[in-house]
């Protein structure tokens, strides 16, 4: 009976693993993409922006 339960507490605990693992790598994409996108739009401004 402990055993049952022991191997709940484990499963659950790798499937919340796995789920923030996952979230983690899309807002890394995410932001990763929207950096890319903002520093473009710069460069592609820069005569404007330099004094």
């Amino acid at each position: 009976m402990e055993e049952e339960k022991v191997y709940k507490v484990v499963r659950a605990t790798g499937a919340w693993n796995i789920a923030i693992g996952i979230g983690t790598i899309i807002l890394g994409l995410g932001a990763g993409i929207m950096l890319v996108i903002s520093g473009a739009k710069l460069l592609s401004s820069r005569s404007k922006i330099m004094f």
